[in-house]
């Protein structure tokens, strides 16, 4: 059964209220000056609801939005308060707010502001004959009443800015009267059947277009009300039914975040170990075809996209459903460069303090701003539904001497270098650049959480961090699955004692990675040649103007480059005796004297039990310190892991694997450093740990790799198949 509740304590002041503000349908000034009466006695700001700081007029409905938007319910109660002693409602005041739709802030009128060419001469007048023609319908539902809402409705419903949200302002006046049917609403009715068959298929789908008939809208309402109360519609109620689709829809949406955070959290553990970390994003964005809506959306501190016809981003489940949804929608001619990835991760990705890039073309940028709204759909926007709010810091014209893409909405936080010269176009060089980016207070992190991830002892772990912070340069080595990459930056972080992920880089050097990559080369360009600065040299330089903290340089599969190549001179500047500007030496290209700051601490990582690779480089190996990280199974971490999946079968597995170790370190050919680390098993819940999970670990990870252990010896291999088979039965 549904909330079946009828007595919510706003209705009847929402009602009275409409009979109050009817009084000034033709006379609206009087209205206006005790709606700034009331803002005054509050003291709070008037509300920005025109071009100019005081409307020349007003509609009802704007006035309702006044305290029906995304405000604290404090304040709403405070306004509503203050309303009704000014209009003199009698009514008691609202002391819940269930089954109210609220507007969005940034789009809080039912009208276009003067000087927008979309707003009509009558659309204020228009909207008062709507609503007093629905006062009228409600209190008497003759033939002629209907009329006269129906021509109404229809003279209002194709103004700016209303669609679905004009059926929001008749709601709220008279909620037993008018179905609100936003988008949550139209969900809860026909996508999710939370309704009888005769509602669900007269009510649109969330991603319908508008109804522009005032008939069918009755239609709508009529149907729906002889349905309440039914065994398929237990509501009693508009406020009712309409209290039952917020709820249904926050559950869901705390199921697809829980989900999202669960996937995103399982992504991280089994990678770099960002769990938990915020970080500034960049986005490139185009506002509107050829920045057409440029000016606009600066001036309301926006930005948006069209694409009106998919509804509300957020109710897609994949960005492959809204590439599918764009294709019928514009019959494969997507507008914009736009794709369904861009629109998912302008509803799902971009965050608030993240930095937003206006661009004119692929080589013009034309603002610079900073997000400060999450994604809202409001469909009364007309042409541009989907938005966030942006403080837009920075307006001009700036060209840029390199394309990057013609998408109109791209991120770029990868491209640093790229970032880096946007920045010190707009706001001067990087290192002065205005401190106005918002200050984000990343989790702390120290020894107890990184002994609680990492399934290694205590003494181990401070044995660890001494050697590295005295040595400053440090190699973990070890065989597959042990957890290399897992602990290395969980390692900087404790260190640091926050997570912080712009004081850690990571690398991974390969057969074709150069000194040019790693400290500096000449790369093509457009004149044709021109310097450019490696990963290393970026890092030290940005280490360098903050030497308070310090800045860790990790580098994947260490041993797969040609060490000496990458290096060159930085072969004597790595040593921690040999850090900081007294020990500068002149780099290869640009002849520039450089040091590595003394902040800067280097992890690489070695897969011992690789063959195909050489010995590394003396001249390296004694500047490095080597240690040795080994499979977990006994460490006090994997074991509560283990207990807490409460699996035989895997601890039947484990122990074979631990024996097939035992073996594997004894024989002569091989050693503890081909064994068999934990990290096959990690990252698992107890619902996960299936006989076809474990199967597919030892058919396609662990056998393949015993294959290449024993390769000259197939007994072996065949035995300890076997017995890892065995051990799942």
């Amino acid at each position: 059964m549904g909330d079946t509740k009828a007595n919510y304590t706003w209705v009847n002041f929402y009602q009275e209220l409409a009979n109050a503000l009817l009084v000034y349908r033709d006379d609206r000034q009087p209205l206006i000056e005790k709606l700034r009466a009331v803002y005054d006695d509050l003291g709070m700001q008037f509300p920005k609801l025109d071009s100019t700081p005081v409307p020349a007029d007003i509609d009802p409905y704007t006035v309702y939005g006044l305290f029906n938007k995304g405000i604290s319910e404090a304040n709403r109660k405070r306004i509503a308060t203050a309303i009704a002693r000014a209009f003199g409602v009698k009514a008691d005041q609202p002391s819940d707010f269930d089954g109210i739709p609220v507007l969005n802030n940034l789009n809080a009128t039912f009208y276009a502001f003067v000087g927008d060419a979309r707003r009509g001469a009558h659309d204020i007048d228009n909207l008062w004959r709507v609503f007093e023609a629905e006062i009228a319908l409600a209190a008497d539902n003759t033939d002629e009443n209907r009329r006269a809402f129906i021509e109404a409705f229809d003279t209002a419903i194709v103004q700016f800015g209303l669609g679905w949200k004009l059926s929001m302002g008749l709601y709220w006046a008279r909620p037993y009267a008018f179905i609100n049917l936003d988008s949550r609403n139209r969900w809860f009715m026909s996508d999710v059947a939370k309704t009888g068959t005769a509602i669900a298929e007269i009510v649109p789908r969330e991603k319908d277009a508008p109804i522009h008939d005032g008939e069918r809208y009755l239609a709508i309402c009529d149907t729906i009300k002889s349905e309440l109360g039914s065994r398929d519609c237990p509501y009693q109620d508009f406020p009712a039914l309409s209290n039952a689709a917020f709820v249904e829809s926050e559950r869901v949406n705390k199921e697809k975040k829980a989900a999202k955070k669960a996937a995103d959290q399982e992504a991280e553990e089994n990678s770099l170990g960002d769990a938990g970390v915020e970080s500034v994003r960049y986005w490139l964005y185009i506002p509107g075809h050829q920045a057409r809506m440029w000016d606009e959306f600066y001036s309301r501190g926006i930005m948006a996209f069209g694409c009106q016809e998919i509804g509300d981003l957020t109710s897609f489940d994949s960005k492959e459903e809204i590439e599918r949804r764009l294709k019928d929608a514009y019959r494969n001619k997507i507008p914009q460069n736009l794709t369904g990835n861009a629109l998912w991760q302008f509803a799902h990705d971009v965050q608030v303090g993240d930095i937003v890039y206006a661009k004119k073309s692929a080589t013009v940028i034309v603002g610079r701003g900073i997000v400060t709204g999450s994604y809202e759909y409001a469909a009364g926007n007309g042409r541009y539904p989907h938005l966030h709010a942006v403080d837009w810091k920075h307006r001009g014209h700036w060209s840029m001497d390199e394309i990057f893409g013609t998408k109109a909405f791209v991120e770029i936080t990868d491209y640093m270098g790229y970032v880096a010269k946007i920045d010190g176009i707009i706001v001067g060089e990087q290192r002065n650049r205005i401190d106005e980016e918002p200050k984000i207070k990343q989790p702390g992190y120290g020894k107890e959480q990184f002994l609680e991830e990492a399934y290694m002892n205590e003494d181990k772990y401070d044995t660890l961090i001494g050697v590295l912070q005295s040595k400053k340069n440090i190699i973990l080595q070890g065989a597959p699955g042990v957890g290399k990459t897992f602990v290395a930056k969980r390692l900087a972080y404790s260190m640091m004692g926050v997570k912080d992920p712009k004081r850690v880089m990571m690398v991974q050097f390969h057969q074709s990675y150069s000194y040019e990559d790693f400290i500096e080369g000449y790369r093509p360009s457009k004149e044709g040649f021109e310097l450019a600065r490696g990963a290393f040299y970026t890092f030290c330089k940005k280490a360098a103007d903050d030497d308070e903290n310090d800045y860790f340089f990790i580098i994947d599969e260490i041993n797969r480059g040609n060490l000496s190549k990458i290096f060159g001179e930085l072969f004597m500047l790595i040593e921690n005796d040999k850090r900081g500007p007294k020990n500068k030496l002149q780099l290869l290209y640009s002849r520039e004297l450089f040091y590595v700051p003394s902040n800067v601490y280097l992890i690489g990582m070695m897969n011992t039990a690789d063959r195909s690779l050489a010995m590394l480089d003396y001249a390296l190996r004694r500047r490095f310190a080597f240690f040795d990280l080994k499979p977990g199974f006994a460490s006090d971490g994997f074991i509560a892991y283990r207990d807490g999946l409460a699996s035989s079968t895997l601890n039947n597995l484990i122990s074979c694997v631990e024996r097939l170790n035992e073996n594997i370190a004894a024989d002569d050919t091989l050693g503890e450093g081909f064994c068999i680390g934990h990290s096959y098993f990690c990252g698992m819940k107890p619902g996960d740990v299936t006989d076809a999970r474990l199967s597919a670990i030892v058919e396609y990870e662990l056998i393949p790799m015993l294959r290449e252990y024993w390769f000259d010896e197939p007994g072996k291999v065949r035995d300890w198949s076997e017995r890892l088979r065995g051990a799942l039965k």
